[in-house]
């Protein structure tokens, strides 16, 4: 069960964070196409763990975030809506200009989650007042792992967290890649082969 990847299109960068340029080569894990970061740019963002970003690939203006990759990195899927948008596909190289934003837009909260959050009004209430960036961090924590009877426990702890009042996961490393599907003890995949010319795609 994996979190969907909200890819909003936008009208302007907003805020007062440097904008971040640069140029990464798209590539496959399975059936996501992917693009990381260089180092060199994911050190210029605010964090180390997930981070909220928006910006331009091939002139398509986009909002969202940015993973870990376990290696001082980040990356992201390019879905879609990216993909036919921007006219890119993996074994492109892109170039990008992104900035950090505050306002993080509401998580896909999984169907287990949401079942077990209905079921307790006092956990629901909680989950209801703290920020949507909280909201992802309890997600993230959640999904990653593989194991099913793992996260069902992580979904009872959670639960429970949430009806002491605690607002955040606690005691884990945010700084891993926590998608199952692309990751693995916390780091991100190697990319599959990819086949075709590369190109070089502006914004």
């Amino acid at each position: 069960m994996h979190q969907k990847w909200p890819t909003l299109t936008i009208s302007k960068e907003q805020g007062n964070m440097p904008t971040i340029r640069f140029e990464a080569r798209l590539f496959k894990i399975g059936s996501w196409t992917l693009l990381r970061l260089p180092k060199s740019a994911s050190a210029k963002l605010p964090s180390r763990g997930q981070t909220m970003v928006e910006g331009t690939i091939s002139d398509f203006h986009f909002r969202t975030p940015l993973e870990p990759d376990g290696k001082l990195s980040h990356w992201f899927r390019i879905d879609n809506t990216i993909l036919k948008a921007a006219n890119v596909a993996a074994g492109d190289t892109v170039r990008l200009a992104i900035k950090p934003v505050k306002d993080w837009p509401e998580p896909d909260v999984p169907a287990d989650l949401k079942s077990a959050l209905v079921a307790s009004p006092q956990a629901h209430d909680l989950w209801q007042q703290i920020t949507p960036m909280a909201r992802w961090e309890w997600i993230r924590w959640i999904r990653a792992t593989n194991r099913q009877e793992t996260r069902q426990r992580r979904i009872e702890v959670a639960i429970s967290k949430l009806k002491a009042g605690e607002r955040r996961p606690c005691c884990w490393n945010r700084n891993l890649s926590t998608e199952p599907y692309v990751s693995k003890n916390g780091v991100l995949l190697e990319p599959t082969q990819t086949t075709g010319a590369q190109r070089l795609k502006r914004f």
